[in-house]
């Protein structure tokens, strides 16, 4: 058993002995790019976070990678062979996470929170008028593991949730639409849309002037999915005219968020930097420690990604 991590920009040791511990007698290394001459120690299997092309180009007998977050856009630009299987985290505690955000998100923005904020700096007792529930429905674009979960955690607050999915999907209390025929229906059953669709080139772009401007009057965005879908200026342009009140805002196009753009200042605009599910170690390596050992004996695995749908 011959496992290579390569992940970018994450400290190696601590994943390493964590995978030696969970996999004994498993020969773990982290990838270096071999000198000229020199033969590359080739692996059956991969951890990987956005690894280079000359990773893939290298280690030509690989059979899975297994990626350590719940986004594969960056592996899916890749050129790879058909053989090699991709495979995401199921969850490794991203859902209960994502959930904390998006509510506490959803509620801040409820009870008018940054008002309460800006009152108390200026040293101003205020009352404003209490928003009804009924009037707040929450659209999730997005109903795979992480979508379900938010969706469930919003109803224990007992906001209206509705979800938009490729396909069907069935959410006890939650109202499902499915397919581009419904997307314009759930648009305009939405006050606060959450975003947490897996980058295609199908929802790249899906959140743009034309499909914000179907929302709700007064509807806000909170997008923890990835910064393409987004198209900024329209945000931007949107919010100019009124029919938005503002956003939470958690993934950007460009990362880390330069300094000067617009979000910054945009009063209407909460930043976040991409923190609202951080993948845990140690639940991540027994996640993937238990589907390697799953494939050594033979058995099906959850999480393969399907490359021509990407997800």
């Amino acid at each position: 058993m011959k496992i290579v991590f390569c992940c970018t920009n994450t400290k190696a040791e601590p994943w390493l002995e964590g995978f030696r511990q969970a996999l004994p007698g498993a020969d773990i290394w982290e990838w270096q790019a071999a000198q000229p001459g020199q033969a590359p120690k080739m692996a059956d299997h991969a951890v990987v976070w956005s690894p280079p092309q000359s990773f893939i180009d290298e280690q030509a007998q690989l059979q899975n990678l297994f990626n350590i977050g719940a986004g594969v856009d960056a592996l899916l630009k890749l050129n790879m062979p058909t053989r090699m299987n991709i495979v995401r985290l199921n969850d490794a505690g991203m859902s209960v996470q994502m959930a904390e955000y998006v509510c506490h998100a959803v509620i801040r923005h409820f009870r008018e929170f940054d008002q309460y904020d800006k009152d108390a700096q200026a040293q101003r007792w205020s009352y404003r008028k209490p928003t009804l529930r009924a009037d707040f429905s929450v659209g999730i674009l997005g109903a795979g593991v992480l979508g379900s979960h938010v969706a469930k955690a919003l109803q224990g607050f007992e906001f209206p949730v509705n979800v938009w999915s490729r396909s069907p999907k069935h959410i006890a209390g939650v109202t499902s639409f499915s397919g581009a025929a419904q997307l314009p229906e759930f648009l305009k059953a939405t006050r606060v849309l959450v975003n947490l669709l897996p980058l295609t080139a199908e929802t790249e772009n899906i959140l743009n002037r034309q499909h914000l401007m179907q929302l709700q009057q007064g509807a806000y965005l909170i997008n923890v999915a990835r910064g393409r879908h987004l198209v900024e200026q329209d945000l931007l342009d949107v919010l100019a005219t009124g029919h938005m009140k503002g956003a939470t805002l958690d993934v950007f196009r460009e990362e880390p968020l330069p300094q000067g753009h617009a979000f910054w200042t945009q009063p209407q605009i909460t930043v976040t930097p991409h923190t609202s599910a951080r993948t845990l170690r140690e639940e991540s390596i027994a996640q993937i420690a238990g589907k390697i050992k799953a494939v050594h004996a033979g058995q099906a695995i959850e999480g393969r990604v399907d490359k021509v749908r990407g997800y």
